[in-house]
């Protein structure tokens, strides 16, 4: 389940709660439906998603460049030991515990973990698709 909450100090606030995955793209594309020129700021917070998989990374990862297309600067908090491991894993650093949290602002990390995040989706699904033909 995914919540927004518009503060009065122009924050958005989402809290994600349960697994990020492809059913959670909707309610995260709609929760930017009512942003205005009042809020500065989109805060994501991840306290309650303890898993996410390759399509609820690419989810968050269009959340992040529309709430940047909107003007507001975004920040990610409470990144899980799932979620962080998949990023991690994605963007092929090794090692537990990689702080990929902190690197997620980073434009041009996004990016990677975007492109990597797509290819391991495409993959995926040709896999599922060509397990359903056999």
């Amino acid at each position: 389940m995914i919540t927004t909450h518009i503060q009065r100090h122009g924050t958005v606030l989402i809290s994600v709660t349960g697994t990020v995955d492809e059913e959670a793209g909707p309610a995260l594309q709609r929760a930017l439906d009512d942003v205005t020129a009042c809020e500065r700021d989109l805060m994501v917070d991840l306290h309650g998603a303890p898993s996410m998989d390759a399509d609820g990374l690419l989810h968050l990862l269009a959340l992040h460049r529309r709430a940047e297309s909107l003007g507001l600067r975004v920040l990610v908090v409470g990144w899980q030991p799932q979620p962080q491991q998949l990023m991690a894993d994605v963007a092929g650093i090794r090692g537990r515990g990689s702080a990929t949290g902190e690197r997620y602002p980073l434009a041009g990390f996004r990016r990677l973990i975007e492109e990597r995040a797509q290819r391991a989706r495409d993959l995926s699904d040709f896999g599922a698709g060509w397990l359903s033909g056999v």
